[in-house]
């Protein structure tokens, strides 16, 4: 595991954690963040590669 796969699992737990205190709170912005969040760590885990890296590649396509 390289260091960008581990930031993307760290994301995922920041994620879920977002995500759950929004909804605690009632806060659907909060919620919503920890949805992205969560999903962008779960791209940079399985492929390991920098959210700059991943960033220009999307926008190569």
């Amino acid at each position: 595991m390289n260091s960008d796969q581990f930031e993307g699992k760290w994301k995922q737990i920041k994620g879920d954690f977002k995500k759950k205190y929004g909804k605690i709170t009632d806060d659907e912005y909060t919620e919503a963040e920890g949805n992205f969040e969560k999903l962008a760590g779960k791209v940079q885990e399985r492929y390991g590669k920098s959210k700059e890296e991943l960033k220009d590649e999307i926008d190569n396509w």
